[in-house]
């Protein structure tokens, strides 16, 4: 079995080699660890650095399109490379690359799809008081909106079974965290979480420039992904809601009628009637939701069996290759081909 360790980056020079040098190259149950570097347009020579550690794969965006964009670049480089299972963790060696075993372990015992690591918030010193609450309470709402029961959906340090990386598709340029959880409660893919540690802060984050945006863009996310997936819910429940504020209008004036004929509250009628309305276009907006939504389903299908049949060639490339000649290791990982040398950085 393949493990690929993916590593989103963007100006990571500085750090990149702490984490690098921290993946552990054996782990029990896995024939060979890689590592690829996905360098989101950075000006600081991230590329460069990744190439000196003599990581094996690097792909490299020509400008900065943002982490969601970066990771799902490297789910699909690390797909088109054979990886069995795949392995996500952040540049600024935020996580512990020695407890990679202990995240994969679940999917190489079949018992999980994908795993998340806890980072345990409430023991991360640097954390405000504000910030775990607002990522508790954030976490709190994936799990309503995915069915899963992850207590740290915020967390980048994950692992990914092949099948899983492969039904996932990234639809948001701000983060996948949150949206590829909604996805695999959706797909009802089976979602651990296992206990992990976090480094000292070595730098702020990147991501937001502050608490408000975070909650706005997050929630932003976190309703877009479940009304993508869950459409007939959405709409169904607003529009019964609007429908009902329409009924009860009505109520109201028939009410009024009965007891003192109704006189002065014509109006309130009509705009009763006018929130029946809005309310039944908004259900039949779900209803035909819904329908694209099956649509898009057939897509998925479509698109994780191509990318399964990618996986499947590229493994049999491998396979074959390692029967012939093949270039000394240089100490850090595996030995590579030539070929495989010559190829292993693409810019996107």
């Amino acid at each position: 079995m393949k493990l690929i360790v993916q590593i989103p980056c963007h100006n990571e020079a500085d750090t990149l080699a702490l984490v690098v040098r921290g993946i552990p190259r054996r782990i029990p149950g896995l024939d060979t660890v890689e590592v690829l570097v996905i360098d989101d347009g950075s000006t600081d020579g991230t590329a460069l650095v990744a190439a000196e550690l003599g990581v094996d794969h690097i792909v490299r965006h020509r400008r900065n399109r943002g982490l969601a964009a970066a990771f799902a670049t490297g789910l699909d480089s690390c797909l088109r490379l054979g990886a069995d299972v795949i392995v996500n963790t952040d540049g600024d060696n935020q996580y512990r690359q020695e407890e990679i075993p202990d995240l994969i372990q679940p999917i190489l015992d079949g018992r999980a799809d994908m795993v998340v690591g806890d980072r345990q918030i409430e023991s991360i010193g640097h954390f405000s008081g504000r910030k775990r609450f607002l990522s508790s309470l954030g976490s709190a709402l994936v799990r309503l909106a995915s069915g899963t029961n992850v207590p740290d959906a915020p967390s980048g340090f994950r692992a990914y079974s092949r099948d899983a990386a492969a039904r996932l598709n990234v639809l948001s340029t701000y983060s996948y965290t949150l949206e590829t959880l909604i996805q695999a409660g959706a797909q009802r893919m089976a979602v651990h979480s296992v206990p992990i540690h976090t480094n000292s802060k070595l730098r702020e984050s990147r991501l937001f420039k502050g608490i408000g945006e975070y909650v706005k863009r997050s929630g932003a996310t976190i309703l877009r992904t479940y009304a993508t997936y869950q459409p007939l819910k959405v709409f169904l429940g607003a529009g019964s809601l609007v429908a009902g504020l329409g009924i009860l209008g009505v109520l109201r004036f028939l009410a009024y009628y009965l007891t003192s004929g109704g006189s002065g509250h014509v109006q309130s009628l009509v705009l009763s009637g006018a929130l029946l309305a809005i309310g039944f276009q908004v259900a039949l907006i779900g209803l035909l939701a819904d329908l694209i939504a099956a649509n898009r389903r057939l897509s998925e299908e479509t698109l994780f069996r191509l990318r399964r049949l990618e996986g499947d060639l590229a493994r049999s490339r491998s396979a074959g290759d390692a029967g012939l000649a093949t270039a000394e290791s240089d100490g850090f990982g595996p030995g590579r081909t030539e070929t495989e040398r010559a190829v292993s950085e693409r810019v996107v």
